[in-house]
């Protein structure tokens, strides 16, 4: 008999791989997604669709009472919000109302929990800092971040002693992302620019090596809150992805280093233009913070010893997939 899994924010980016995966390594796979969300494409790979109010923990209890999930991956995020208020409802009030439903509630709880959380809640260290490690102390920059580890911080406070794995993924790219597509695109026209000449440290993972550890978490043994970091365990230059973009689509590149206070006006007039937007806009202040970190690389040893994880793919494989991807896909 196959296990069940329930997975959320299933139609997002990493859900739809994530859907795939699971299902090809013979899971029962539910998804839940919201009414208006767009399933076409995940369809194939999930036996039931659910719509569960995250608002009420009542609801979830119901959810979880009849289906008794074996595993629940909780990928469901907010990345972008107009309040700080609304980006913590749901990344926080809701994971932490889905944990009392399954551990505090149902009557059968699941064997492990597993919250995708992310690097942005640690933050970045300095240039010349040690690589990240689960230890490093909490200095996240923007309000994802705090986010983020506003729900680690309650999942240890009331969850301490459930199983429940915190995965945290650095920078994820791969076929479907739109975020860091945004940067293809520019690229595409010939423009590789940057904000500043100071030199950075960056880290990134392959969607599929991040679904291949989500996929493992579920068979963590440990009986208590356990967290790891999430690269694929290199460290590159700022230059690195226009490197690879260069090469792989035989694109010359214009590469011009922009001053900050010049970004830093554009993000604030960016913002001033979003502000009666339901939108928010791509570059906005508080992201400079994040886009101009001097130190994003981490130690993945952890996850390496104990979740057996061993990336596939560095940024040259990985990157060049994905950039054959959205040309054959006509992305650009």
């Amino acid at each position: 008999m196959s296990k069940k899994i329930l997975i959320t924010g299933a139609s997002g980016f990493v859900g739809f791989h994530l859907i795939e995966k699971a299902h090809e390594a013979g899971f029962e796979v539910h998804a839940a997604v919201r009414k208006s969300s767009n399933i076409k494409d995940i369809e194939p790979y999930v036996r039931k669709f659910v719509y569960p109010d995250f608002n009420c923990v009542d609801n979830l209890v119901q959810l979880l009472e009849e289906e008794r999930y074996d595993y629940i991956i909780h990928a469901a995020a907010m990345t972008k919000a107009k309040s700080e208020a609304e980006m913590f409802n749901v990344n926080v009030s809701y994971t932490e109302h889905l944990l009392k439903a399954a551990f505090d509630k149902a009557t059968v709880p699941p064997k492990q929990f597993v919250f995708v959380s992310s690097l942005a809640a640690v933050g970045p260290v300095k240039y010349e800092d040690s690589d990240i490690t689960e230890n490093t102390p909490y200095n996240p920059v923007t309000v994802y971040g705090r986010s983020k580890k506003a729900a680690e911080g309650m999942i240890h406070e009331k969850f301490l002693h459930k199983p429940i794995t915190i995965i945290r993924p650095t920078a994820v790219y791969g076929p479907r992302e739109k975020d860091i597509f945004i940067l293809f695109e520019t690229m595409n026209k010939g423009l590789d620019a940057y904000i500043g000449k100071n030199p950075q440290k960056l880290s990134f993972v392959y969607v599929l090596d991040l679904v291949d550890v989500l996929l493992r978490a579920c068979e963590n043994n440990s009986t208590e809150v356990s967290t790891f970091n999430i690269t694929d365990g290199n460290a590159y230059s700022r230059y690195a992805m226009a490197d690879i973009f260069s090469e792989t689509l035989g694109k010359k590149l214009w590469r011009v280093h922009l001053s900050y206070p010049l970004v830093e006006k554009i993000a604030m007039l960016s913002a001033w233009f979003y502000k009666n937007s339901k939108k928010t806009p791509v570059l906005y202040p508080e992201r400079l913070n994040e886009l101009t970190a001097q130190n994003w690389a981490c130690d993945i040893q952890l996850a390496k010893d104990i979740l057996g994880f061993m990336p596939k793919y560095d940024l040259k494989t990985g990157l060049k997939a994905s950039l054959l991807w959205y040309k054959k896909n006509n992305w650009f």
